[in-house]
């Protein structure tokens, strides 16, 4: 986009047309501690280009990438390797000129790779239909809970335990909007999931009950029961996926009664990339997908019998009245989402499944070493690539010091969960096909020192 100086006069002319009498109204709504009190501090007014360019390089220098040390760190956002091919198709003339499917008779390569796209992830959640994507998993999430309402008309969604708290705060930012009733709260560092006493939680004027699958401490359980219960009393399974890497290896979410799956795309084709932009997926089965939010690209014939592709449902605020629209935040992550299909595209069913063995070996391997330390234990009986450990100590400056000894050991549950003492001493590791057993022996190594 061009960038286009304004005047004080255009300015004022602008802020008289929508009412405003400066440009300080239009942030009325973001609460007065988080906004600037003035300049960015430690950054200059004003510079020439070079000297922009040459401070900038600067501060970046302060930053380490993820393949620099051992790397542990998890929780919604996973290190794997992504095939140098895949940066070269989305680079390619064609995506990156027809980036937004606006005018489809113009775009039907974008078109298709959405419709690609669509297939895959529909296939990997055992659900009958997916979007052309959204923008994260959490926002997906969000909107999986607005959508469940709008189909049964009820107000209260049950959120398990073991939905990452980051989701959690999205849901409870938005839902102070909507009015929605959110039933929540912090896991526990047993063996056993939250299942039960979600049971427990489902009644008459329940819309939905959301579970992360994995969850956020890596436990995996069967949601069947779960499913069949919130369905007794008409309400909604929405399984939440954030390492769609781990479908590769255990059952998919729609296959055991989920209604509707989201999840974050970022573990395929898309890098770590300081936590954005990435992926949201999002699928449902096909008796609600008028309800979906986002877009759904068909495939059809033109006038003369030739294959071709469409936008079928386009039920945004840019494309039809607000009151009518099924969401007023989502769009897709286009490039992203070519990404992703690109990667899927490359692994193939056989090569995914491979993916996530490696991925679960490799786990395996390094919890049986980590779980033998002395001040150690493992909190799991099941999991993918990503498990918890139970340290005799707080795990928040056990992480900083490992931190500073270029290893990065995981992330502390002390630190998602700051108000919940009993989860300081939890620690949430990751391993995935990047991770070397020399990593895993330097942390190893590292907790052995710390604990001793």
């Amino acid at each position: 986009m061009r960038y286009l100086p304004l005047t004080p006069e255009d300015r004022q002319d602008m802020l008289a047309t929508i009412g405003a009498a400066s440009v300080d109204d239009l942030f009325v709504d973001v609460p007065k501690e988080v906004q600037l009190d003035g300049p960015i501090r430690g950054l200059p007014m004003h510079a020439g280009e070079m000297a922009v360019e040459a401070y900038m390089k600067k501060l970046a220098k302060n930053n380490s990438a993820a393949g620099d040390m051992p790397f542990f760190l998890g929780a919604g956002a996973y290190r794997h390797h992504v095939p140098a091919s895949v940066d070269h198709i989305i680079q390619r003339g064609e995506f990156l000129t027809a980036y937004t499917p606006y005018q489809p008779e113009i775009a039907q390569g974008t078109l298709q790779t959405l419709f690609e796209f669509q297939t895959q992830v529909a296939r990997l959640f055992g659900v009958d239909v997916a979007n052309a994507s959204m923008y994260d998993g959490s926002t997906a999430c969000w909107e999986a809970i607005v959508m469940a309402r709008r189909i049964t008309k009820r107000g209260k969604a049950i959120l398990s335990s073991g939905l990452h708290p980051h989701y959690v705060s999205v849901a409870q930012t938005m839902a102070r909007f909507t009015k929605d009733q959110l039933v929540d709260g912090a896991p526990t560092l047993d063996a056993a999931t939250d299942g039960a006493a979600l049971l427990d939680q489902i009644d008459d004027d329940t819309s939905c009950v959301v579970v992360q699958y994995p969850d956020i401490l890596g436990r995996i359980s069967d949601m069947s029961e779960l499913a069949e219960k919130a369905h007794r009393h008409k309400a909604l399974l929405i399984a939440v996926v954030t390492e769609p890497v781990a479908l590769g290896a255990i059952k998919a979410p729609g296959d055991m009664g989920a209604d509707i799956v989201v999840g974050e795309g970022q573990s395929l084709g898309v890098g770590l990339q300081f936590g954005g932009p990435y992926v949201g997926l999002f699928g449902c089965k096909q008796k609600y997908v008028r309800q979906m939010p986002g877009r759904l690209c068909g495939e059809t014939v033109d006038a003369e019998g030739k294959r071709g592709f469409v936008l079928t449902l386009s039920t945004r605020e840019q494309h039809i009245r607000r009151e009518k629209a099924t969401s007023n935040i989502c769009t897709n992550s286009g490039l992203c989402a070519l990404a992703f299909t690109a990667h899927m595209t490359l692994l193939g069913e056989k090569g995914l499944r491979d993916l996530a063995m490696l991925n679960h070996k490799k786990a395996v391997e390094a919890a049986g070493r980590l779980a033998k330390i002395n001040g150690i234990s493992l909190l799991n009986d099941s999991f993918f690539n990503e498990f918890t450990l139970v340290l005799d100590k707080d795990t928040r400056p056990i992480v900083r010091k490992l931190a500073d000894q270029k290893i990065l050991a995981g992330v502390s549950l002390g630190r998602l969960y700051p108000d919940a003492n009993e989860l300081a001493h939890g620690l949430v590791v990751a391993v995935t096909e990047t991770t070397s057993d020399e990593d895993v022996e330097a942390l190893a190594t590292a907790l052995e020192g710390e604990l001793a």
